[in-house]
């Protein structure tokens, strides 16, 4: 199975079908007036399709495990064919296409399996997703601007040359992944004053996103909350809570962290830790939801 284990819990739902078609029309008839020999059709199909969407991961050797949290068999009468439709919902890291796609073919395999002593033509045809929601697809198109970013690693041993930066560059790569332009890569030291000049100087040029990645610990060093904290204009503590929770869940050190997340103007600035693995979760946990920001404020610039 693929690894999940970097992915944000969230309300993911779909929506698959499977169309039983019949080759006689007294088979419909039957199965409205229930009286196929083996029984309600309808109803014992979709009790089936209940159990498979619970048992997917045991069929499907790369499903993951997950929690189904409602499952809805409907279905759409013709004169010669029935629509399956499976809707899943789930809470979880991944979707739940699979899922729906599994329910609603085990759906139609009970009803061929019902309906064959009656009429021999039966077909099961087009077992497809309709429709999915949740996860990262449906946060594509956040903002229509073309969004730039200047990402600044706070170091005093970086920027003297002792050690080499790679959070860093792990920021810059996953902000290019999302569409977003890196037009500053910047080592600076452990200093207040540098800190907010160059926050501030990204505000003057327009720059819409500012990452500072190191001193967000609790050495006398780590100064990256107090220095952004002078300038920013509006802080915005669910980015930080989300930062923290997420990377709480991975490892109880999460809560040392003092991550700080506000605008200046129409400008993004963020403080996440320096460790790769802290400025890796970090943006993990709020991207590419957090991009929408800008999507809210794009009015604002009008004004």
């Amino acid at each position: 199975m693929i690894q999940i284990t970097h992915k944000s819990t969230t309300l993911r739902k779909a929506i698959a079908q499977a169309i039983v078609k019949v080759s006689l029309p007294e088979t419909i008839q039957a199965i409205k007036d229930k009286t196929v020999p083996k029984g309600d059709v309808l109803e014992c199909a979709r009790v089936a399709g209940l159990f498979a969407a619970k048992r997917t991961a045991d069929m499907i050797p790369d499903c993951h495990p997950l929690p189904v949290e409602f499952t809805g068999v409907t279905y759409e009468i013709s004169e010669m064919e029935i629509r399956v439709l499976v809707e899943i919902h789930t809470v979880y890291k991944t979707g739940v296409e699979v899922e729906a796609m599994h329910a609603a073919s085990v759906v139609a395999l009970t009803m061929y399996d019902m309906l064959k002593p009656i009429d021999k033509g039966i077909s099961i045809e087009q077992i497809k997703l309709v429709q999915k929601k949740g996860g990262k697809s449906d946060f594509k198109k956040l903002s229509d601007k073309h969004l730039t970013a200047a990402v600044i690693v706070c170091s005093d041993s970086i920027s003297a040359g002792e050690n080499e930066d790679e959070a860093g560059r792990m920021i810059a790569e996953k902000l290019r992944n999302f569409g977003v332009e890196v037009d500053d890569l910047e080592v600076i030291p452990d200093e207040k004053i540098q800190i907010e000049e160059k926050a501030l100087l990204a505000v003057d040029e327009g720059i819409d996103l500012v990452i500072f990645t190191g001193g967000t610990g609790l050495s006398p060093r780590d100064v990256t909350p107090e220095a952004l904290s002078n300038i920013i204009e509006q802080r915005v503590p669910g980015i930080e809570e989300a930062m923290r929770n997420y990377g709480q869940q991975r490892t109880p050190l999460a809560m040392l962290s003092r991550s700080i997340a506000g605008m200046i103007k129409n400008t993004l600035v963020l403080g996440v830790p320096g460790s790769t693995k802290g400025a890796t979760e970090s943006l993990d946990a709020i991207f590419p939801a957090v991009l929408h920001i800008f999507k809210a404020r794009e009015g604002s610039r009008h004004d």
